[in-house]
């Protein structure tokens, strides 16, 4: 019989799958790595479970231990999935700036949910980073993933994905284009395939109101580059140890409509049911257009389902609301 041990043996593997309507003007193949199709529905399982289990061989995560971690959604159900399988306490932290389904659903997976402000500073001691570091001090036997500086998580992808990639697409891969938060699947990935070829070009998808793209071409990291934005999962206001900007060959800036507009675009042309940075990803392969000759390979990471932002850009209303539709 063939069968997974548990749900965590079915993480990674993940298929690519060509891009046809939405990118019929560009020269080159466009492949999306669906990473959906991991148990937690999205590409944070991978890193997820890469970090505990390394915590676990460090001894920072004992047994009966919690795990304490400020999440966007993503890795808080990654991490849900190996603590309940590996019976971890799970405490995460969140912004208010995240969908209700996400929050909904970390707590349907058994984890302890804190909702905190998202326009306030980093070091804020209301900001979700502050609080995350706090409630890790003060509750016994815990462990702080610290996905930002953790250097598993870039580690899982250049062990995982990157790998995948490179054997899926056989080594023809020219291009690779993801949004880039924590950093680890640019860095991690963008690691792995230019070891097999540095000609490969790694570019990272940013939103404006985050600090990524002046910072990878001045060296400058301005606070007048950081506002509000709705666009979910890519983007900050800090620099992350696991953006690797030397791995990166450059950014290109994707507006929150534009990203918004595209993630329903994608449902309704691709049948691709994606979160909210899915929509961002493929409006950056757009506007890279230049850069992509007729016998390139571009691979697009696809990070989350759509199911976590149906009160969001799966809704019209919202969309009215927020000025993303015409």
């Amino acid at each position: 019989m063939e069968y997974a041990k548990n749900i965590l043996d079915t993480i990674g593997n993940t298929p690519l799958v060509k891009i046809n309507r939405l990118t019929a003007e560009l020269p080159c193949l466009v492949l999306a790595k669906y990473e959906t199709f991991n148990p937690g529905n999205s590409v944070k399982d991978r890193m997820a479970l890469k970090m505990i289990e390394d915590a676990e061989s460090a001894g920072l995560l004992k047994p009966g231990g919690t795990i304490v971690e400020g999440t966007s959604g993503n890795t808080g159900m990654g991490l849900a999935l190996a603590a309940t399988v590996k019976g971890y306490r799970l405490i995460c932290v969140t912004t208010d700036k995240q969908s209700k389904e996400k929050v909904d659903i970390l707590k349907a997976m058994g984890s302890e949910v804190h909702v905190c402000p998202t326009d306030v500073e980093p070091d804020d001691p209301r900001s979700y980073y502050s609080t995350a570091r706090r409630l890790a001090k003060e509750t016994p036997n815990a462990w702080y993933v610290n996905q930002y500086d953790n250097p598993s998580n870039t580690k899982a992808h250049f062990e995982s994905t990157g790998p995948e990639i490179w054997e899926q697409t056989q080594g023809t891969v020219t291009h690779f284009v993801v949004g880039v938060g924590t950093g680890g699947t640019i860095s991690g990935v963008g690691k792995y395939l230019k070891s097999k070829n540095p000609n490969i070009k790694v570019w990272g998808v940013d939103t404006y109101g985050s600090v990524f793209k002046k910072y990878h071409e001045t060296g400058i990291f301005d606070q007048n580059e950081i506002y509000p934005y709705v666009t979910e999962g890519i983007g900050e206001d800090i620099l992350p140890k696991n953006v690797d900007f030397d791995t990166i060959d450059g950014f290109t800036k994707v507006t929150d409509k534009d990203a918004a507009v595209y993630t329903q675009r994608l449902a309704r042309e691709e049948a691709m049911f994606l979160g909210n940075s899915a929509g961002a990803a493929i409006k950056g392969v757009l506007q890279l257009k230049e850069h992509f000759k007729e016998d390139d390979v571009v691979v697009v990471l696809f990070h989350d389902h759509g199911s976590r932002y149906v009160a969001k850009m799966f809704n019209d209303d919202w969309m009215r609301k927020q000025g993303f539709l015409d």
